[in-house]
């Protein structure tokens, strides 16, 4: 799945269903992007393109 406007739906679930864990990844747990990852990973059924999960989990909490 490299479709971006589609995996951004689905990030933008994940990060508003995990307010706690982004308060957590903003304070300096970086640990908690592997969480994000995995949770996109899991709706996707490992379908979408890590690089643009990488790219837009960045983009959206920094």
């Amino acid at each position: 799945m490299s479709d971006e406007t589609g995996i951004e739906a689905i990030v933008d679930e994940v990060l508003s269903k995990s307010p706690q864990e982004v308060e957590r990844f903003r304070a300096g747990d970086a640990k908690l992007m592997g969480f994000f990852v995995g949770q996109i990973m899991k709706l996707t059924k490992g379908k979408a393109n890590p690089k643009i999960v990488n790219e837009l989990l960045k983009k959206k909490l920094s």
